[in-house]
């Protein structure tokens, strides 16, 4: 089985080139503790992910990816392995697969998510750059001889590239990404509100307030005075002054990319526009100030939580193309 997986802090997304997505779920993992030191699987996925906060004793949560590397290698295998399998094949010999990894990862972290999939079960496997698995997941094709800009936020990382012909020309990383957004949410409804929110509570709103742009949005959780449960309303708009900060900063470090760019190379991301992917992309107020900060015209692409994962899944039958990005 031939497979593109977008292994990111927030969620994980796993592709095959005919059949499309297989799975698109939280990049979290349930665990229980054994009589030996071995941990047991639970959940995986929205069945954890559900638990966050509300964890029984003698089980644990754990998110194997901290700012889009792999913090334990023992970990990152084993919700590997839990994620072949609900993707509906085992972790048994016979998986090839293309694992987008942030363009900012060094060769160590790189090599890190490389061992944990192998010895979860995929092999070959080979790391191709975020940015590019999502181009190529939006019908772009990095061989071209004109320069491509991608932007992508996620949750534990924001990141630029700009690419040409097989070669990455300049990139940017900003470990503030959506994790940060969410807290920044958070953070709003209890100073301004009066109402303490779980994480998954301040997620589910930051993602409301990029589509329900119209109307108040009801979000519910805990009086910090009096300690009851209690609701409030809060206008998108106030999504967006919350969450401002933050975009802010991302958007600094990432329009740095252009510094690196020859003026043949600016013209062509200004001909072709800069893509944005990535679920944090749709936060309120991102591609607005994205665009006024690069003064380029900034396009956001038609599947922004899945094109990585399609895109790396399309790169398994190009040679050319992983022989040019590809890391293994």
């Amino acid at each position: 089985m031939e497979l593109g997986i977008d292994l990111g802090t927030a969620n994980t997304v796993v592709s095959h080139a005919r059949r499309g997505v297989l799975y698109d779920e939280p990049t979290v993992l349930l665990l229980r503790a054994g009589r030996s030191r071995r941990e047991r699987v639970v959940a995986v996925g929205h069945e954890a992910a559900d638990l966050l906060g509300r964890t029984p004793a003698g089980l644990s949560s754990v998110r194997p990816l901290q700012d889009g590397v792999v913090t334990d290698l023992e970990t990152a295998r084993t919700y590997l392995r839990a994620v072949l399998h609900r993707a509906g094949r085992g972790w048994s010999p016979g998986v090839r697969a293309v694992i987008g990894v942030p363009v900012g990862s060094s060769a160590l972290e790189q090599r890190a998510l490389l061992e944990a999939a192998e010895e979860a079960g995929i092999r070959p496997v080979t790391a191709l750059a975020q940015p590019v698995a999502g181009a190529i997941g939006c019908g772009i094709d990095p061989m071209e001889r004109r320069v491509h800009m991608v932007v992508d936020v996620g949750g534990g990382t924001a990141e630029t590239a700009a690419f040409c012909f097989g070669g990455v020309l300049a990139s940017r990383t900003s470990t503030r990404a959506g994790d940060e957004m969410t807290r920044a949410v958070a953070r709003y409804v209890r100073e301004q509100h009066q109402l303490q929110v779980g994480d998954l509570e301040a997620e589910a709103l930051k993602i409301r307030a990029g589509t329900e742009v119209d109307g108040p949005l009801v979000v519910q959780g805990r009086d910090v005075t009096t300690g009851r449960p209690r609701l409030a309303t809060v206008q998108p708009a106030e999504v967006a002054e919350a969450v401002r900060p933050v975009v802010d900063d991302v958007v600094g470090v990432l329009s740095t990319c252009l510094d690196d760019l020859a003026p043949q190379a600016v013209a062509d991301v200004m001909a072709e526009g800069v893509l944005v992917i990535g679920g944090a992309s749709q936060v309120p107020g991102f591609a607005a100030e994205l665009e006024r900060s690069l003064g380029l015209p900034v396009k956001l692409a038609e599947e922004p939580l899945t094109c990585v994962a399609d895109g790396a899944a399309r790169a398994l039958r190009d040679r050319r193309l992983l022989a040019a990005y590809g890391r293994s």
